[in-house]
């Protein structure tokens, strides 16, 4: 499963992990991301997204809706 998220577009991003000492090694931070699934009322069916912890944030917020108009509009098919 790719690490990207389909609503916000997060994805994984590299930083340093830093020791005592300052000692700097390579590290990945990777987002929490979920296959979830969503009931569309308008279209009556079940979406399944790949999302993060954030994502589903933005859904309960702004509604399933809207958030597929918005992803429909950047090209992602649903």
């Amino acid at each position: 499963m790719s690490k990207v998220c389909q609503v916000t577009g997060r994805r994984p991003t590299t930083g340093f992990n830093v020791s005592h000492s300052h000692r700097r090694t390579k590290r990945w931070f990777k987002p929490n991301i979920q296959r979830q699934k969503f009931w569309v009322p308008n279209e009556k069916r079940w979406v399944t997204l790949t999302v993060s912890t954030k994502g589903i944030k933005t859904i309960n917020k702004k509604g399933i809706e809207s958030v597929l108009a918005d992803m429909r509009r950047r090209g992602v098919k649903i």
